[in-house]
C-alpha cells in the first residue's frame, strides 16, 4: 500500500507546481480576471484537479502572490535605506511600478482587486508603515509637495499599470514617460496648485474598483 501511494503523492506535488506555474503566467498576463478554466488549460489539466488543490481561486491567488508580496516589503526597505527621502520614494515607485506593468496579477495583488484583503492583511501591516515612513521623510525635506499622501500612491499606481497594459502592444515602455510627468508633479515647489481635498482609503478602493477589471469567479 506504501508503495502505490507514493507515485501519488509525487504526481500530487507535480499536478501542484504545474497549476502554480500556469497560474503565474495565466495571472501575470490577465490579471485576476482570469478563471481557474484558464489556469487549468494553460496547466494541461483538468479543472476538477486545480480545484482539488485549490477550492477557491482566491486559495490559488494567496499560495502564488503572499510571498511574492513580500518583495514590495523588501523593496521599501532598501528605499529607506537611501539618504534622501526623495529619493526612496521615487525609487519605490519606478520599481514598484516597473514590476507590476509586466505582471497584472502582482499589481491586482498589490491592489487587492477582487479579493478579500485579509488574504495579504500581513504583507499590509509590514509596507503600509514602511512606505508612510518613506513619504514622511520626503515632506520632513520639503522635496515632496505637503498636499501628496499615502493615499495618493495607490492611485498613481492604478493608472500608470493601467495605461501599462493597454500600451503594451505598440509602446511597451510608454508608460515610464507618464510616470516621469507624474513623480515630476510630485515635487515640492512655491507654486504648487492646489490639489483639492486629500484622498482617502474610501477613495482609493472606489478608484481601484472601476478602474481595473473586476475579478471573474470560477
Amino acid at each position: 500500500m506504501t508503495e502505490t501511494a507514493r507515485p501519488l503523492r509525487r504526481d500530487a506535488q507535480r499536478n501542484r507546481e504545474r497549476i502554480l506555474h500556469a497560474a503565474h503566467d495565466v495571472f501575470a498576463a490577465r490579471g485576476f480576471a482570469a478563471t481557474l478554466d484558464d489556469v487549468a488549460q494553460h496547466a494541461g489539466v483538468g479543472v476538477g484537479t486545480v480545484y482539488r488543490r485549490f477550492p477557491t481561486k482566491e486559495a490559488l491567488i494567496e499560495a502564488l502572490f503572499a510571498d511574492r508580496l513580500e518583495d514590495l516589503v523588501s523593496l521599501a526597505e532598501d528605499a529607506l535605506a537611501l539618504p534622501s527621502g526623495w529619493d526612496g520614494l521615487t525609487m519605490m515607485l519606478r520599481r514598484s511600478i516597473e514590476m507590476h506593468a509586466v505582471d497584472r496579477g502582482l499589481r491586482d495583488a498589490a491592489l487587492c482587486v477582487g479579493v478579500d484583503k485579509q488574504h495579504f492583511a500581513e504583507v499590509g501591516a509590514h509596507l503600509v508603515p514602511l512606505v508612510q515612513q518613506l513619504i514622511d521623510r520626503a515632506h520632513a525635506e520639503g522635496t515632496l509637495r505637503a498636499d501628496v499622501g499615502l493615499h495618493d500612491l495607490p492611485v498613481i499606481m492604478a493608472t500608470v499599470t493601467e495605461l501599462a497594459q493597454h500600451s503594451s502592444a505598440r509602446r511597451p515602455a510608454v508608460y515610464r514617460r507618464f510616470l516621469e510627468l507624474i513623480i515630476d508633479g510630485l515635487r515640492a515647489r512655491p507654486d504648487n496648485g492646489d490639489l483639492g481635498p486629500a484622498t482617502t482609503q474610501e477613495d482609493v478602493e472606489a478608484i481601484v474598483d472601476d478602474c481595473v477589471p473586476r475579478i471573474r469567479r470560477g
